[in-house]
């Protein structure tokens, strides 16, 4: 029989919190790891950059200002300062070059025909059968085959806001593509919940003009998110009026408001969303503009327009750029010589004091390091959003250590 001494069960004592211990700080690691992560994609992120999806669903020559809508709305965003290289536009047919169109290679939304909305400045990124769900949903997400371009990707990050228009032929809780299938309503909430999940956008503003379009949105329960639709469930949504010449409706009437609202903007000016959002008028529109605004925290008046449907720059306005300019780097230039003078003077007189003032700001360091630790933590505690994911990821660490600290506690 072997005896066990007591320095043998002290060892064994020491083992097990050894691995207590360890196993508590890698807890510790990984729930800080967790928190932070999930800290750093929320408020604290900048809004860095805009991006548009624009997508007509709709084929066939009789659908013409469905094109129409999309291709305004493109020329729009461009206008207030979104680049080609961040829009994605989507059309399910070629109106410019159908032969029914008396206008070849020209798309107007309006009778007067003096805007053409199909200049030579246009990059479509997906036309006619490319125009899927599947390739729709792909685009949100990012779940792209490696064979497709970036430049048919929406590479948007946490710091992106999206403005995702859709228009087209729909009903109670869907949007016809082609003809031939359906975006349902679960589609479209699965697929926001995913880029929201991989960290796809800040903010995202879904606007769609079809029938019955408030209940596409029916379904959404992720964070940050704006909505807004051409008609409430069981009314349609109408066409503005019909060129004669063309021989068909050139422009739907929420679209067309849209842009009489637009028009008077410029990427400066600071028009609210709560401004865009009361404009419409039912008796114009022959239907109720719907807004859900209950998974967005920002108040809609301190929102601008621009957020969405602009660029994001900073802007100097001066009237001579080059002489304020050249002006103010003079000035810099006799205020660091002179501030250079006096340092020299401060530099000497600072030395001689640095020592005795390094020990005493050591020992106030530990301190307060201390003391930020143990705030950061409880602030991250209090926001982390995946707690699921942390207690799966604690779990999985723990099995291994444990199993070790049973294995020496024998």
């Amino acid at each position: 029989m072997v005896k066990i001494t007591g320095t043998q069960n002290t060892m064994r004592f020491k083992m097990v919190m050894f691995w207590q211990f360890t196993l508590l700080l890698c807890n510790f690691i990984a729930f800080s790891y967790a928190s932070s992560y999930s800290y750093t994609s929320g408020e604290s992120t900048m809004h860095t950059n805009n991006w548009a999806v624009l997508v007509c669903t709709s084929r066939f020559w009789f659908n013409y200002r469905h094109m129409a809508n999309t291709l305004s709305l493109y020329r729009t965003v461009k206008r207030l300062g979104i680049p080609d290289e961040r829009i994605i536009l989507m059309l399910a047919d070629d109106m410019a070059c159908n032969a029914r169109n008396k206008y070849p290679a020209q798309v107007f939304n309006n009778e007067n025909h003096k805007l053409n909305l199909y200049g030579d400045n246009v990059e479509v990124d997906y036309r006619g059968y490319e125009v899927t769900v599947e390739n729709f949903l792909r685009v949100l997400t990012g779940r792209h085959e490696i064979a497709v371009p970036r430049s048919k990707r929406l590479l948007s990050d946490e710091g992106s806001h999206i403005l995702l228009y859709m228009t087209g032929h729909g009903g109670d809780e869907f949007l016809k593509f082609q003809d031939s299938e359906e975006l349902q309503s679960h589609d479209l909430a699965d697929a926001v919940k995913q880029m929201k999940e991989k960290h796809r956008f800040k903010e995202l503003l879904i606007m769609v003009d079809t029938c019955q379009a408030a209940t596409l949105f029916s379904q959404l329960h992720s964070p940050r998110v704006l909505a807004i639709g051409s008609s409430m469930k069981g009314e349609n949504s109408y066409s503005h009026h019909l060129d004669s010449e063309v021989g068909v409706s050139v422009v739907d009437r929420f679209t067309f408001y849209t842009l009489a609202f637009f028009e008077r903007l410029n990427m400066y000016d600071n028009a609210s969303l709560s401004s865009f959002f009361v404009s419409f008028d039912p008796k114009k529109l022959m239907s109720t503009a719907y807004h859900r605004t209950d998974l967005y925290q920002k108040r809609l008046d301190e929102v601008p327009v621009t957020n969405f449907f602009g660029s994001v720059m900073e802007t100097i306005h001066t009237d001579s750029a080059y002489r304020a300019l050249s002006t103010k780097r003079t000035d810099n230039v006799e205020i660091k010589m002179s501030l250079q003078q006096s340092d020299d003077h401060d530099e000497r007189r600072m030395l001689t004091t640095s020592n005795a003032r390094d020990q005493i700001s050591d020992t106030q360091d530990q301190q307060d390091t201390f003391r930020y630790a143990r705030n950061l933590f409880c602030n991250k505690l209090e926001k982390i959003e995946d707690v699921d994911s942390f207690v799966n990821y604690g779990v999985l660490m723990m099995l291994p250590m444990l199993a070790v600290s049973v294995w020496l506690s024998r």
